[in-house]
């Protein structure tokens, strides 16, 4: 069974989420279109011969229309999502699923009781490198998680004109979380556990109408901290590091296409202390959002669950809540 889509929203993002499964893919096909700027549309639209719709409401009303990928500004999710599921349509929806916690968990009501699934865009969990981390978690060779580490950098606040919604203070709280950080901070979820609180700086290097970078200290209720700094005004990098009482695991390259596994010494060292060989395990190339359109579009025709916890979604927007009133405040916040 072929999942039939709608995409909402067809700037850089939803163009790259079609261009993900379009003409490869036996578990879901993108059937229609809607963006608000349908002239800017209509060629891509075209060329891939998805028919493009007058209204977000005449993709409701269509019957023949299982699900709704939504690549929308952020401020939009909640409303949309609700239409979708009143209508009985499934929802893939970009991250973060909304601006703060209430609308959230509004969203995800809305779903339940309509009896449709609702997706969040954490498309960097299909990863083999991070599937490597989890296994190997799970396995216990990395021992009590100690502490987790990440930088998430992007160029992309040098070339987004500034009246872009992606750039308005009101889209972009906290800096660079809604960008980059909340991936970051969804592998902090899975692996450490809920969140205690949270302290954030944010600074504005580059000119724009909203901060572009953001370092965080995060202490988790297993007793685990957490580092991140992330930014949309540098180069572009991304790693990821656990460090556990048997080893660590470092995820590295922008393409996360590099995973390195260092075992804890057992030995006494009779000279200067050096590691274990490394383990290192490469994914040079893995399409992540291939991976993750066809796992939405196998969950919904197999009526199985999403693999991204939609419990770990609502306290990462806790985490996110508390994220940005630390941003603004300076202080200590507790997560909600």
């Amino acid at each position: 069974m072929t999942i039939r889509a709608a995409i909402i929203g067809l700037g850089r993002w939803g163009r790259s989420q079609v261009n993900a499964v379009h003409g490869k893919s036996h578990d879901i096909e993108f059937a229609a279109a809607y963006t608000r700027t349908r002239a800017s549309a209509e060629e891509f639209c075209r060329d891939k011969n998805i028919p493009l719709r007058d209204s977000y409401a005449e993709i409701l009303a269509d019957t023949s229309i299982d699900a709704v990928v939504l690549a929308t500004p952020h401020s939009q999710h909640a409303e949309q999502v609700m239409q979708a599921a009143a209508a009985g349509k499934h929802i893939h929806v970009q991250k973060p699923l909304t601006l703060d916690l209430p609308s959230a968990k509004a969203a995800v009501n809305a779903a339940a009781k309509a009896g449709v699934m609702i997706a969040v865009g954490f498309n960097r969990r299909f990863h083999p490198s991070v599937a490597e981390v989890r296994k190997r978690l799970a396995e216990g060779r990395l021992g009590q998680v100690m502490s987790l580490v990440a930088q998430h950098t992007t160029s992309t606040g040098q070339f987004i004109a500034a009246d872009n919604w992606r750039a308005q203070p009101d889209e972009a709280p906290g800096g660079a979380i809604t960008a980059v950080g909340v991936h970051s901070i969804d592998h902090m979820i899975e692996f450490g556990g809920r969140v205690r609180d949270v302290l954030c700086t944010t600074a504005r290097y580059i000119p724009g109408p909203s901060d572009d970078t953001s370092s965080i200290v995060l202490r988790f209720e297993s007793g685990a901290t957490g580092l991140l700094f992330c930014s949309v005004a540098t180069a572009t990098t991304f790693s990821f590091t656990l460090f556990g009482t048997k080893g660590l695991a470092e995820i590295s390259t922008p393409n996360l296409g590099r995973i390195r596994f260092v075992p804890t010494s057992i030995v006494a060292p009779t000279g200067p202390v050096t590691a274990p060989p490394d383990e290192i395990v490469e994914h040079p190339t893995f399409d992540m959002l291939h991976a993750e359109m066809n796992a939405f579009g196998r969950a919904i025709a197999q009526k199985s669950p999403y693999p991204v916890a939609i419990g770990q979604v609502l306290h990462g927007m806790a985490v996110f809540d508390a994220i940005v009133k630390s941003g603004r405040s300076g202080k200590i916040e507790t997560v909600e």
